[in-house]
């Protein structure tokens, strides 16, 4: 176990050890007549699995942050509590274990607020439970879903099905597929210069939408769209996948989805057939950065990753609060976090913690500081993404839009530039 797997599991087991505590009637609240009392978020992350670098270290942010300033909003006292979505035997976010975490979520009455989820298709499972909360709605407030339908209609009855309330109780701190996917072809259209593309998902609800977004925009582009079809995760292989794609003499692959779908075999059977990322261009969103595994492949080696937000590099060389806190993230656990979206994790936990400051500290005045009134602001000079950051009370979407263009070389996600919004 390296050093922040040990720290983050000191942080983990104090985080369950709260689910013991009694709580109130109230939804949440502690007894604020005698200036506030501890108050539970949770953290909703697949520690199992390709994904368990990332959410580790979106939890390690997190508690630095928290311990930085003294895991207090407003009056209250904070604690995280850390529950694992994924399981052993998929080695990735489960349905079933979504649909449980959102259960214990509502159930556990010092819960206030829920930070995450890392996947669109388990926050599609959790956000009506939470909504739906007879002391809420309970908010939940993610800094890695980007599938849009989660916020703005995208597929039949979305967003509305998210809400069953009637009321918004769901918010995110990063860039959605529609921006992201249309990025991505942009770049490969504009950077890359390529004529055609052949677009792969992995059938979940993330890959499907960013494939969407990347497949419309590429042909808006001038790209000719060879075929988009899914790859199914449970195959040993997928030479006779790419042997048919071939035929099709395709320039770019975009490969729509997570790595931990069996990524790193689609991607070696990619480069066995197709040829190598400098001959047949590699594409992916941002559900394949932050995994080392990925990273370090002989195969992923030249592939351009698309991330929604930006990264720790560039937030470093910003300066300001991410910047240092970046820096004591390193002092104290011996590197960088594996993922870029650890600091997203730290501005969704700036979301809540403002939120409860501003509230009584029940689950419904909480929600209701970010979808009321003028919602939730977090000034640049607070800000871990060095930038003003508001919620669209009536949407839960924010306002801060980034895209950033990434490369593999050397066994290492680097910085390429960014890429504007449109």
């Amino acid at each position: 176990m390296s050093r922040s797997a040990k720290i983050f599991a000191t942080v983990a087991v104090t985080g369950l050890a709260l689910s013991a505590c009694g709580g109130n009637a109230s939804g949440g609240a502690p007894d604020s007549s005698s200036g506030g009392g501890t108050l539970v978020i949770g953290v909703d992350l697949p520690l199992q699995g390709a994904s368990k670098d990332a959410s580790e270290a979106t939890v390690n942010a997190m508690q630095l942050y928290l311990d930085q300033t003294g895991s207090k909003a407003g009056k209250y006292k904070v604690k995280l509590k850390v529950y694992d979505d994924s399981t052993a035997a998929k080695g990735a976010w489960d349905d079933a274990t979504c649909a449980k975490n959102a259960q214990d979520h509502v159930g556990n009455t010092e819960e206030v607020a829920v930070m995450g989820t890392y996947n669109s298709g388990c926050a599609q499972i959790i956000a009506p439970v939470l909504n739906q909360d007879p002391s809420g709605p309970m908010l939940m407030v993610s800094h890695a879903n980007t599938n849009p339908g989660l916020t703005k209609a995208w597929e039949p009855g979305e967003p509305e099905k998210y809400f069953p309330s009637g009321s918004r109780s769901y918010a995110r701190v990063i860039a959605t597929d529609d921006y992201q996917g249309a990025a991505g072809a942009q770049f490969a259209a504009k950077d890359l210069g390529v004529k055609n593309c052949y677009v792969l998902n992995d059938n979940q609800t993330y890959g499907q939408g960013v494939g969407k977004a990347f497949e419309d925009e590429a042909k808006k582009q001038g790209i000719k769209v060879l075929g988009n079809q899914a790859w199914d995760a449970k195959q040993p292989n997928y030479t006779a996948l790419f042997t048919s794609i071939k035929a099709s003499k395709p320039e770019c692959v975009y490969l729509a989805g997570i790595f931990d779908n069996n990524g790193g075999q689609l991607v070696k059977d990619k480069v066995k057939v197709l040829g190598d990322n400098s001959k047949v261009k590699l594409l992916a969103p941002d559900g394949f950065s932050g995994y080392p595994e990925f990273d370090g492949l002989a195969q992923a080696q030249g592939a351009y990753l698309t991330f929604a937000g930006l990264t720790a590099t560039t937030l470093r060389e910003e300066g300001g609060p991410g910047a240092d806190l970046l820096d004591a993230y390193k002092k104290k656990y011996g590197e960088d976090p594996a993922t870029s979206y650890a600091l997203y994790g730290v501005e969704a936990l700036q979301v809540i913690l403002q939120a409860i400051e501003k509230s009584d500290g029940t689950r419904k005045s909480i929600t209701e500081q970010v979808f009321s009134g003028s919602g939730i602001s977090i000034p640049a000079d607070k800000s871990v993404v060095g930038k003003k950051l508001d919620i669209d009370p009536k949407t839960g979407d924010v306002s801060v839009l980034d895209i950033s263009v990434l490369q593999v070389t050397d066994k290492e996600e680097k910085f390429l530039k960014p890429w504007p919004v449109s």
